[in-house]
């Protein structure tokens, strides 16, 4: 099988051996549950209940507060104990609704379906009324990304099981224990599209034995295929995989619905098949803890709403106290600062290391090597980028198309001089967007 793959990327240490072999736990959620109503791009959820307010697992209690937005459900059955700001895991301030979990897990009665009989537009609605975003990260409202202005353009469907991310292993572990709802998910989404659209699930040569199910699974299964991709960092990135799998190119000002091509997360897939044939909303997610700072590394199956704290502690918490935990991996992660903050639908994986090295580096003078041009996938500039970073040049910095980077970390990675590329050139990044923004108010 021919292997597939995108020009430029690096070869980071992938540490996925911690916990690959880890089959997915499922953790009971603890006393209390914070639901911020910010957990998607675009307009926060709207609370439906008030303090007091008695709720069961799988009820409504925000709605979508947009077109771009999407309505959140209670995980666990209880009393709405107050709705007032919590923390995220950026640090930020953002509405939230509190329950207290009575551990009775009364459910509301779901409506399974079949989802053959469903129209594009019944199917389209299960999808937004269950509150699917994608949960790769991004966070965008599902609904919204397959329902794109022409449906008929979309040539490919591709399920992203790259998972090019060192450490994290969930999405393998979804590969190998959840094998026919992912291939069902994808069935799904190929309904809301031309006959002749392609479904591809797009998994890294590094992982044999997913590659062999996800492959078996699809045997007989008309426009449906595995695609293997090379294992380089950063082949899961959207515009990356759709280069190396359709051999289009999307840039930042396109859609890869533009392409003709829709690119959705293997969780974002599971879900999708939850809501569509069993009338179940999104209410967890797989979620990888893992690092040297680790006891037990792992996956577990959490509800939206837990302290991160609490995923943690089911890993056997910390060997020794880390200096460096992250929200997601190392490459593409940010760094916590706390661990009382809550899970949300696009929470992915926490990463802790025992000794914090970027943050011993010593940065030096570029040394023109070209490391870092050499494994950008965006093919910049990045030392050039940097420095007009550094002066504030944002004229300059568009011309060399600095708004194209997908910030993946690869130019300070290589770079030898150990200098903050990715930090610098994103910074000024969002300073440009935020400036074009302004403009248009």
């Amino acid at each position: 099988m021919k292997k597939l793959t995108f020009k430029g990327g690096i070869h980071p240490y992938e540490g996925k051996e911690l916990s690959s072999d880890k089959a997915i736990r499922k953790l009971e959620p603890g006393d209390e549950l914070v639901f911020l109503m910010s957990q998607h791009i675009g307009a926060p959820a709207k609370p439906l209940v008030k303090k007091g307010d008695h709720v069961l697992r799988g009820q409504k209690i925000a709605d979508a507060g947009g077109f771009v937005s999407a309505p959140i459900y209670s995980s666990v059955s209880g009393d709405v104990k107050a709705i007032e700001k919590r923390k995220n895991a950026t640090g930020g301030m953002v509405d939230a609704i509190i329950v207290t979990n009575d551990k009775a897990y009364e459910e509301v009665e779901y409506t399974p379906a079949d989802y053959t009989s469903l129209s594009r537009d019944e199917i389209l609605g299960r999808i937004r009324e269950a509150g699917i975003v994608g949960m790769g990260g991004a966070g965008f409202p599902t609904s919204v990304k397959l329902a794109p202005k022409n449906p008929d353009k979309i040539d490919y469907i591709l399920v992203n099981g790259s998972e090019c991310e060192p450490y994290i292993t969930s999405d393998y572990r979804c590969m190998m224990e959840m094998t026919d709802r992912i291939v069902e998910g994808l069935q799904i989404i190929l309904r809301l599209f031309k006959p002749t659209t392609k479904g591809v699930i797009c998994v890294e040569d590094n992982k044999p034995a997913a590659i062999e199910k996800m492959t078996k699974a699809v045997l007989g299964k008309e426009n449906v295929s595995v695609a293997v991709v090379r294992t380089k960092y950063p082949e899961g990135a959207e515009r990356c995989l759709i280069s190396a799998v359709t051999g289009r190119k999307v840039n930042s000002k396109m859609l890869p619905a533009d392409a003709g091509v829709v690119v959705d997360n293997i969780d974002t897939v599971l879900a999708i098949d939850d809501a569509v044939t069993k009338g179940i909303p999104l209410m967890h997610r797989i979620f990888t803890v893992s690092g040297d700072a680790v006891e037990n590394p792992g996956n577990f199956d959490v509800c939206v709403g837990m302290n991160y704290s609490e995923v943690v502690d089911a890993a056997g918490g910390f060997k020794n106290v880390p200096e460096k935990i992250i929200s997601g991996g190392p490459m593409m992660g940010f760094a916590l600062m706390d661990l009382n903050v809550p899970v949300t639908k696009t929470s992915g994986a926490i990463t802790a290391f025992s000794h914090d090295t970027v943050s011993r580096l010593m940065p030096s003078a570029c040394i023109n090597c070209g490391r870092c041009l050499h494994g950008c996938p965006a093919h910049l500039m990045p030392t050039r980028l940097a420095a007009f970073a550094e002066h504030g040049d944002a004229e300059s910095f568009e011309k060399f198309n600095g708004l194209e980077c997908v910030n993946c970390g690869s130019c300070s990675w290589s770079c030898p001089a150990k200098r903050p590329l990715a930090a610098e050139i994103n910074t000024m990044r969002q300073n440009v967007l935020a400036a074009k923004r302004r403009k248009k108010k």
